[in-house]
């Protein structure tokens, strides 16, 4: 049983998986590998003078793993609610996790048909998104929402952040109490 499953390793998923495998928590992420960042040359992203979008992808993912965050290649076919938590199941295997974090970019189809809110987009392009309030919590207990899929700009930086953002809080609703994690330099 993961702790938390994130349905998308693009920006906001990978920054999910990062603050939520550093906090100690079981993090399995399931991508299939279709993210229009993989199409992206970035130059306006915090910190990074330009890279491309697959190196960056490929970077977060780095990044996650460090902390102990697992990464699995699949489609998610459905998620349905279970006796502790939710099965997820891909085209490859089943999975159970107590919180599902969706960061599935421009695709919101999967939440709808798990029974999850979905409304009409405010982005270009952006036809579908999920409907959840400040925090990423959408109407089903322990599904939430994280990037473009949620509503929010489709930069890189907007949707890490955003992915960031939805960790915490879900990091929080396990703990029972609010999480920060701030490094300090070292030395």
């Amino acid at each position: 049983m993961y702790e938390i499953l994130i349905v998308g390793a693009g920006p906001s998923g990978a920054s999910a998986a990062i603050f939520a495998a550093k906090a100690g928590k079981k993090v399995l992420v399931i991508d299939n590998d279709k993210g229009v960042t993989k199409r992206a040359w970035v130059e306006n992203h915090y910190g990074v003078s330009e890279i491309s979008g697959p190196d960056l992808v490929q970077q977060g993912k780095k990044q996650a793993e460090k902390f102990g965050a697992e990464f699995v290649q699949g489609t998610v076919e459905s998620i349905k609610g279970g006796d502790s938590g939710f099965v997820v199941k891909t085209d490859q295997a089943l999975y159970e996790a107590k919180h599902i974090i969706l960061a599935t970019g421009f695709m919101a189809d999967l939440a709808a048909e798990a029974g999850v809110t979905t409304k009409e987009g405010t982005e270009p392009r952006v036809k579908t998104i999920i409907d959840t309030d400040e925090a990423g919590k959408t109407n089903v207990r322990g599904i939430w929402a994280a990037g473009t899929v949620a509503g929010v700009s489709v930069h890189t930086i907007v949707t890490a952040g955003d992915g960031a953002k939805v960790a915490i809080n879900v990091i929080s609703e396990l703990n029972g109490e609010r999480y920060v994690d701030h490094d300090v330099l070292k030395g």
